[in-house]
């Protein structure tokens, strides 16, 4: 059907799509203690004319840090150049990158506990010193050059800080982990989201779409345009709490937030290992899915919600799944019975 909307049409809603990036700490909600306190620092960095310090950002997929770095390049009114950690192969493609940055300028390495050691190894002088050794030439005639580099500022995500190297870790001056979101915080996120997109939502239905949002802002801006195709397709384009709950029920996510593959897990461990314990790799064969992708992905929020917990021996479902899924939790040898009275 787009083919047949007017140019003008795509390129409106193509622009609002692009905004619901937030562009101001006013307009960032949640993350109370980190907002404020990347405020702090960037006000106190206007007001000597200096460059702000290095930045480590931490936390889950999704939860706004990349948003976070581009909130900063605009209060300070600096570039932001970006990369990603496994991009950087070598310390010729850092040195391309820093030498092009002027005084005050970001560079924003996204997954950066993925670099390769001998490029985060380059980058320890250009934190610290900022300055880079260059090599010409090769064996007899080689030779270093130092080059100076303007005043520049780091800021590095990461999903898994503690890949992060002491080293490294120690020469970022600011540091903040961001955490999961609350549902009246992402319900914010929802209503501000729904008015970009010129999208009409109640406050119930910004709720619904909330709550089975997973705490995530990058997961609940997906969903509130699955829900927004779903009442324009089906409904009269208003998305209240039962036009959400259906739309997101088509899409196979139950009231918990959970989805297919959530439950496919949960379930491969209570029919295929009794309830666990279970291994990472067993559990990754059984479900033809990747490990890094169950640790990363789908386990922390079911960890956070009580679903799963890790033992020494395995990961283990919790009562709560067997009450999720409708199945009895079998009696084991060595418990003890309850006796009714």
């Amino acid at each position: 059907m787009a083919e047949h909307l007017p140019t003008e049409f795509n390129k409106k809603n193509n622009n609002q799509d692009n905004t619901l990036r937030p562009s101001s700490f006013s307009e960032f909600v949640g993350q109370e203690k980190v907002r404020e306190r990347l405020l702090l620092c960037v006000e106190a960095a206007k007001l000597r004319g200096e460059a702000l310090d290095h930045v480590l950002l931490s936390g889950p997929p999704g939860l706004g840090k990349t948003t976070l770095c581009y909130i900063i390049g605009e209060a300070m009114g600096v570039s932001v150049k970006t990369t990603s950690g496994p991009v950087i192969e070598k310390p010729a493609d850092l040195a391309g990158m820093l030498t092009s940055l002027n005084h005050g300028d970001i560079l924003f390495i996204d997954e950066i506990h993925r670099m390769q050691r001998t490029v985060e190894e380059y980058l320890y002088s250009a934190m610290e010193d900022y300055v880079i050794d260059i090599m010409i030439d090769q064996g007899a005639n080689a030779r270093s050059i130092r080059l100076e580099l303007p005043k520049f500022t780091l800021i590095g995500a990461t999903t898994r800080s503690g890949l992060i190297s002491a080293p490294l870790r120690s020469r970022f001056g600011i540091t903040g982990r961001l955490d999961y979101y609350s549902t009246n915080e992402l319900a914010k996120i929802v209503a501000r989201s729904a008015g970009l997109l010129d999208v009409e939502i109640d406050k119930s239905g910004a709720i619904e779409v909330a709550r089975r949002s997973r705490g995530t802002p990058r997961i609940a801006n997906n969903l509130l345009r699955r829900v927004r195709d779903y009442a324009q397709v089906v409904t009269n384009g208003k998305i209240s709490q039962d036009v959400a709950d259906a739309a997101l029920q088509m899409l196979d996510i139950d009231a918990s937030g959970l989805d297919e593959m959530d439950k496919r897990i949960l379930r491969t461990i209570i029919e295929k290992f009794n309830g666990g314990p279970i291994g990472l790799n067993s559990l990754a064969v059984s479900i033809a899915e990747e490990q890094d992708t169950i640790e990363d992905v789908y386990e922390p929020y079911l960890i956070q919600e009580g679903y799963i917990k890790r033992t020494a021996r395995g990961r283990v479902v919790t009562q709560l799944a067997y009450d999720l899924l409708g199945i009895e939790k079998p009696f084991r040898s060595g418990q003890q019975e309850e006796l009714p009275f």
